[in-house]
């Protein structure tokens, strides 16, 4: 191991020693125990605008270097874990508040854009079968909303 001028080991060698040891003598229980505890007193140190700084500079450095199977492979991980704790109601009240945001934040352009590249993707994707199932599941949902209706009105 390299000395500095002094004949003692820099701090960056020290480190580095010591964090070899600890490593061989504790598990992974003791690091999430620790990151937990590193955690809590950094929240209790910081504001909001402290871990948007951190996240963005961390979300920089994750693109650079990954590339889209990277993020298709922890979204997926991600969104089955997700579903594995929560409900249909909790999409549904997610999926109204991302939808809530995303009208405050576009306009129709915006919506004509999207659903021109997605009805470009599905196109791609799906035969006449396809298009013919879900126009008959939407015409079934529809005529049993109609006869709900209906039934609430003669009440």
């Amino acid at each position: 191991m390299a000395r500095n001028n002094n004949g003692k080991m820099s701090r960056e060698q020290a480190g580095k020693k010591g964090g070899n040891v600890t490593s061989r003598n504790h598990d992974q229980e003791f690091y999430e125990e620790i990151g937990q505890k590193g955690g809590k007193a950094t929240a209790q140190n910081h504001d909001q605008e402290f871990y948007e700084e951190i996240g963005q500079k961390g979300g920089k450095a994750t693109a650079q270097n990954h590339d889209q199977e990277f993020y298709e492979e922890i979204g997926q991980k991600g969104g089955e874990a997700t579903s594995k704790n929560h409900d249909q109601e909790f999409y549904e009240e997610i999926g109204q508040k991302g939808g809530e945001a995303t009208a405050r934040n576009h306009d129709q352009e915006f919506y004509e854009e999207i659903g021109q590249k997605g009805g470009e993707a599905t196109a791609r994707n799906h035969d006449q079968d396809f298009y013919e199932d879900i126009g008959k599941k939407g015409g079934n949902k529809r005529a049993r909303q109609r006869n709900n209706n209906n039934n609430r009105n003669n009440s």
